[in-house]
């Protein structure tokens, strides 16, 4: 009998789809508009991101173009983006808000690639619960005697690989926000 690792899997690529969207919104020396996706906007009475009142585009390498649907919402647009603490100006237009972001600092750059460790550790938490899972199951169908020792530890070194492979991926990216960050 062989063990069904999709679910693991499943759950390993939800890990680092989370992995991914959180160093999407670590500012580096470029403007994204992902940075602006945790800022949220009090608007008609309720809280609602950013992107469902407002188009944001990137103006240019350090400008994004917040333009918002309804004009009578810059006011809420512009008070939700100082609170977020960015770290960014704002120049309130006719049209919308730019956001400008400074050139960062080495100082900056810094707690940026700490606040990214800090991301990758959570990530590596998550997977080392999710395989921790996986062998207390495995474990336990040596127990009920659906599969002997030896395909027990198969099973493990199997489960292992998925994990060296997922961690391996985890690197990458966050070697690749370190030189993003570092640029």
């Amino acid at each position: 009998m062989s063990y069904d690792f999709s679910k693991f899997k499943k759950e390993t690529q939800e890990v680092e789809n989370w992995l991914n969207k959180e160093f999407s919104t670590i500012r580096t020396g470029m403007a994204s508009p992902a940075l602006l996706d945790s800022v949220k906007v009090e608007s008609y009475g309720s809280v609602i991101p950013i992107s469902q009142i407002a188009n944001v585009s990137v103006d240019d390498a350090k400008t994004l173009m917040v333009s918002p649907w309804d004009k009578s919402q810059i006011k809420a647009i512009e008070k939700a983006i100082t609170n977020a603490d960015l770290g960014v100006s704002l120049s309130v237009g006719g049209t919308g808000i730019r956001v400008i972001f400074p050139d960062l600092t080495s100082e900056r750059r810094t707690l940026l690639i700490k606040t990214a460790k800090e991301k990758l550790e959570k990530a590596r938490v998550s997977l080392r619960a999710e395989r921790e899972k996986v062998w207390v199951d495995i474990q336990q169908k040596e127990k009920d005697g659906e599969i002997n020792e030896d395909e027990k530890f198969r099973l493990k070194d199997e489960m292992q690989k998925i994990v060296d492979e997922v961690n391996k991926k985890f690197d990458g990216a966050f070697d690749k926000k370190e030189m993003q960050i570092s640029i």
